[in-house]
């Protein structure tokens, strides 16, 4: 007898959690817990559906779908042909799907739209390669646990040597907005050339364009299965290890988020995750590493997905404040409590986005004054070749005026970019100054036209041996003070246009800063006030040249 109750009490233990597998114990299981909530979201629905309902859960149930946004081209992960989307995190969405019961509606998002579109509530769930971080944490609500994780790679020409953060400063890297890595990269003085979709980045290597290009491994990993591509380019070095996660809504989506984390951890207990993993050939150590934590009996419960033992956290990326930042954010609070207006000026309150704004600014003084510059010798130059008694020059100079005045500003500004590069090693100086030697020939061949057409017409007013050739192209210049003047503010006035090509001026400093801050109203608008006293300041100056001119051309 005693034998039997010792072997019943044994077996009581075990029951209770020794030995039994962690659904059979008496703690609720994700499995059960998820059962619950699903069906109290599903008897709110049996309540009525037709009454506004804040709760996002509640209203996909109504709904009979969810609207979760995807990547249309990410390799490996998430690609689009037609209307055929495949991918890990394609499957991920149509496996979550199936698990909550409800139908499907992709949408395409990209870095930059992903987190506005959760905000405008166009979509509930986001699955489209993002990072967990810090700083994204105040945006989304972030599901545990993570579903992937990567790190950054740059990646660039194999005979190029780069081999960590001290080979990087001044370059420029090619990067997608939104990315949580940029704020590293600019921070080891990088310079950044944005782009919409990764999906272009091994393209732009190859033609040129970038020298070098961040993103996650991940990504970079499908391109390395090109020969031609892996031929040429090689990864650097790599940093900012971050896992991934799927993402709500914030406000209402407390219980969504809930059941997406029960969801998740089932899945990779189960091994959903690593299946889905390996029929896509996508490196699964991280999966199977996260197979065993959730088939842990301290992780496999309900609470499992607020146990910082079970769950990874999100990457640091606090970046170090100004020493005037208490100051900014006081003013901040100040502004919005006396308007009523939310006021963000990040470009102050971190040490990175700070000396962005400097350099910004300072780069784009030399690019005015470089333009201004170049603009008036190209009027001088082309003046005199259009004034020459050579025909040849003449029939070279018309030309290339012809030439310049049918280009579109945009198209000077690529060809000068390219001739730059085709000469030199891309940086952000040559950049510089094929915005430059671009802004000076668009706008110095139209003043220079006046210059000839004013010279023509003193030839007919002065004969030849009443003026000396000099000081006839000194008269025409003077004539000509106002199309000169004219061209010279219109060169101020384009000097924006640089950051087309990589130029550094301030606003790609600008947009640089807002790839990793919030803010980008009031740094848009900053950026408009600046400019306009640029340029106010630019017709100030030239106002007092054309009065020279003018006197000048009176003397004569």
């Amino acid at each position: 007898m005693r034998a039997f109750a010792a072997a019943r009490l044994a077996l009581a233990i075990l029951t209770l959690g020794l030995g039994m597998p962690a659904w059979a114990r008496k703690t609720p299981a994700p499995d059960a817990a998820l059962a619950n909530l699903l069906e109290a979201a599903r008897a709110t629905t049996r309540t009525g559906c037709a009454q506004a309902n804040t709760d996002r859960l509640v209203r996909i149930f109504c709904a009979g779908y969810i609207r979760i946004g995807v990547r249309d081209y990410y390799p490996l992960f998430a690609t689009r042909t037609g209307d055929v989307r495949e991918g890990y995190e394609v499957d991920v969405a149509r496996a979550l799907a199936a698990k909550l019961g409800v139908a499907i509606e992709f949408s395409r998002v990209n870095a930059a739209s992903r987190i506005p579109l959760l905000a405008e509530d166009r979509i509930d769930l986001v699955i489209a390669t993002m990072g967990h971080n810090t700083q994204r944490d105040g945006q989304v609500r972030f599901i545990r646990p993570h579903y992937y994780r990567s790190e950054t790679v740059l990646v660039g020409p194999r005979e190029l040597a780069i081999s960590g953060w001290k080979d990087i400063a001044g370059r420029t890297v090619c990067v997608t907005i939104g990315n949580g890595s940029n704020a590293s990269l600019v921070s080891h003085g990088a310079r950044l050339l944005l782009f919409d979709e990764a999906g272009v980045l091994p393209e732009r290597l190859k033609d040129g364009t970038c020298t070098l290009a961040a993103q996650d491994d991940s990504f970079f990993a499908e391109a390395f299965t090109h020969r031609g591509f892996a031929a040429r380019f090689a990864p650097k070095f790599g940093f900012a290890q971050v896992p991934w996660g799927m993402a709500v809504e914030r406000t209402g989506g407390e219980k969504l988020a809930r059941a997406l984390d029960l969801i998740s951890q089932i899945f990779h207990r189960d091994g959903i995750f690593l299946e889905l993993a390996r029929r896509h050939q996508i490196a699964a150590g991280f999966l199977e590493e996260q197979q065993k934590v959730w088939r842990s009996p301290a992780c496999d419960t309900d609470a499992g997905s607020t146990d910082s033992n079970c769950i990874l956290p999100a990457l640091d990326t606090a970046l170090e404040p100004t020493r005037f930042a208490g100051a900014v954010a006081a003013f901040e609070d100040w502004f919005s409590s006396a308007t009523g207006v939310e006021l963000s000026l990040p470009m102050l309150t971190t040490v990175p986005a700070w000396s962005l704004l400097l350099s910004g600014v300072g780069n784009t003084l030399v690019l005015i004054g470089g333009a201004l510059l170049a603009t008036l010798l190209f009027a001088l130059g082309i003046g005199a070749a259009l004034s020459s008694t050579a025909g040849p020059l003449r029939w070279l100079a018309r030309s290339v005026v012809i030439l310049l005045q049918s280009s579109p500003i945009v198209l000077t500004l690529v060809v000068a970019a390219a001739v730059a590069h085709a000469l030199f090693p891309f940086s952000a100086a040559v950049a510089l100054g094929a915005a430059i030697a671009a802004l000076g020939l668009a706008n110095g061949s139209n003043a220079g036209q006046a210059i000839g057409e004013a010279m023509r017409t003193l030839r007919l007013e002065w004969p030849a041996q009443e003026q000396s050739a000099s000081a006839l192209f000194a008269r025409a210049v003077g004539r000509s003070a106002t199309q000169i003047v004219a061209f010279l503010i219109n060169a101020a006035k384009g000097t924006p246009i640089a950051s087309f090509i990589g130029a550094p001026e301030l606003l790609s400093a600008l947009t640089d800063i807002t790839s990793f801050s919030s803010g980008r109203a009031t740094t848009y608008t900053l950026l408009l006030i600046f400019y306009t006293l640029v340029v106010m300041l630019v017709v100030s100056v030239c106002r007092r040249l054309q009065a020279v001119l003018e006197r000048g051309k009176a003397a004569s």
